[in-house]
């Protein structure tokens, strides 16, 4: 028999997640956290994606023309806001049940978004190209980092941006994302986080830099209790997120 061609999918994550599917836009439910996470995500992209192309982060649309890919973008809670923002975005998730639920809601809402039932190597091989792409808590749910970074660099233009947020594989990690935040608070479903498909800083730069991409930022993301909110902290331990630029076609 052939052998099999190298995927990005893992079908058990799929299947956890479209089971979910119905949750996405409520803030009271089974995703509350990334509810509450959005602020932080969503003031993080639009203030560097801003300053990297020259634009206004406090004008009405400051991603006016920009393309835009949210990969694994499930119900859509990002993509609606970029869309806000003036971006041209596509959004796309390997769950068709995620991709129904996300079209619906902004048909509902009224704002225009592309969404695909695609993985990140059909649209690469598609010649799909993108000056943004927003890799956000996907990275710990795929079946290769390495390919599905490879895919996502294959896409981003010269001159592009990619966010990726996820996990670190610590055991800070362990205690306060998967034993904390599954099982004792009940703020995700238990099972969302395996820790061994948890993600090291190096391992992702490494993926990173081999798909031609130079880290431009990181930050860590911490849970304030204080203030119930998330914000940004030099303590990348848990929660952290990655800026990475691919270099001009004029750079030297």
């Amino acid at each position: 028999m052939p052998e099999a061609e190298p995927t990005t999918v893992d079908a058990a994550e799929i299947e956890r997640f479209s089971a979910l599917a119905a949750e996405w836009w409520n803030p009271t439910g089974k995703f509350r956290t990334l509810h509450k996470f959005n602020p932080v995500r969503l003031a993080y992209i639009r203030d560097h994606v801003a300053a990297h192309f020259g634009r206004d982060p406090r004008a009405a649309r400051p991603f006016d023309k920009l393309r835009l890919l949210d990969i694994g973008c499930g119900g859509g809670l990002l993509c609606e806001p970029m869309a806000r923002l003036g971006a041209q975005v596509v959004g796309a998730d390997a769950s068709r049940t995620n991709i129904e639920v996300a079209r619906l809601h902004a048909a509902e809402s009224k704002v225009k978004v592309d969404y695909r039932n695609e993985t990140a190597e059909a649209l690469a091989e598609a010649g799909e190209r993108f000056d943004v792409i927003l890799n956000m808590e996907v990275v710990e749910h795929v079946a290769d980092v390495g390919l599905f970074i490879a895919k996502c660099g294959e896409m981003l233009n010269p001159g592009g941006l990619m966010v990726v947020a996820t996990i670190n594989r610590t055991l800070k990690a362990f205690g306060l994302a998967i034993v904390g935040a599954e099982y004792v608070l009940g703020w995700l479903p238990r099972g969302t986080h395996q820790y061994n498909k948890l993600v090291r800083p190096e391992e992702l730069e490494r993926a990173l830099a081999a798909a031609g991409m130079t880290v431009a930022d990181r930050t860590g993301v911490v849970y304030s209790p204080l203030n119930d909110r998330w914000q940004r902290s030099r303590d990348m331990d848990v929660n952290y997120m990655v800026l990475a630029a691919k270099p001009p076609l004029d750079a030297d």
